[in-house]
């Protein structure tokens, strides 16, 4: 039997996964991941995953009732998750909702930051400059303040870091966007500066740049793809099977950059 986390942090008896078990439960006892943007798409998936395969979750992103229902999946099949509602985009939240996450559940092992923004108007010739600041602070900003607040505990673990990026930020898409290509390009220097600097502590980042996913997140685009184009391109499953590879790596092995393309480009 394992023991399942409640969203006070307090413990229930719970039936273990199906799942055979992975470096997502060390010798110690099962592992955190903190993910951000765990609501929907990607995010959602991830956890979902991480949960099967060992993980205890905490689970962020601005709407409670979501992660709650979320994080009710995830006991019901075994697992452990504790719901920290946040704005990543309050940093002083950032920081508070860190620390609880690492003293309710002993540590924090990893972090997957899904949490993205873009806006129909992206280009030099409609954008708002208001959304500009939004969409930069929510790729970019609220990426660094996540790493920083949790990174005193990924330093003591040896902790991962998966940056969810886009093909936008290693491949310049003419489509996405002033702000999102430029924000989601500077997660490329971001991930690259944290494993040079942190390697000492044996802290490793991925920058994990998906193309096109069938999400929600497609509903932001000037033009809305269709079912028949939704079909064509990648699930958020497989970026959570991709990010899961890259959490289950052993502590040796540093995955500097991925990206994941659907094979029709249509």
């Amino acid at each position: 039997m394992r023991s399942e986390m409640t969203t006070d942090g307090t413990t229930a008896s719970g039936r273990g996964a199906q799942d055979e078990p992975t470096h997502g439960a060390s010798a110690t006892g099962p592992r955190t991941v903190w993910i951000t943007g765990a609501g929907s798409g990607m995010g959602r998936a991830t956890a979902l995953r991480a949960a099967r395969t060992g993980w205890t979750v905490a689970l962020s992103g601005r709407r409670r009732e979501v992660l709650e229902q979320l994080a009710a999946e995830i006991r019901e099949a075994g697992g452990n998750a504790l719901v920290a509602p946040l704005d990543v985009q309050d940093r002083e939240a950032v920081r508070s909702t860190a620390e609880r996450i690492a003293e309710q559940l002993g540590g924090i092992d990893a972090l997957v930051l899904a949490a993205g923004l873009n806006a129909p108007k992206r280009r030099w010739d409609d954008q708002d400059l208001t959304e500009f600041d939004a969409i930069v602070a929510t790729n970019l900003t609220a990426v660094a303040s996540t790493v920083d607040a949790a990174l005193p505990h990924l330093r003591e673990r040896g902790g991962q870091v998966v940056v969810i990026s886009s093909y936008a930020g290693w491949s310049f898409q003419p489509g996405a966007g002033v702000a999102y290509s430029a924000s989601k390009t500077a997660l490329g220097s971001l991930v690259r500066t944290l494993n040079q600097q942190e390697a000492a502590h044996g802290v490793r980042a991925c920058h994990l740049c998906p193309g096109d996913v069938a999400t929600d997140f497609l509903d932001q685009r000037p033009s809305v793809p269709g079912a028949e184009a939704r079909a064509r391109m990648l699930t958020a499953e497989d970026i959570a099977r991709t990010a899961s590879f890259v959490l289950d790596s052993p502590a040796h092995v540093r995955i500097d950059e991925l990206v994941v393309s659907p094979v029709s480009q249509a």
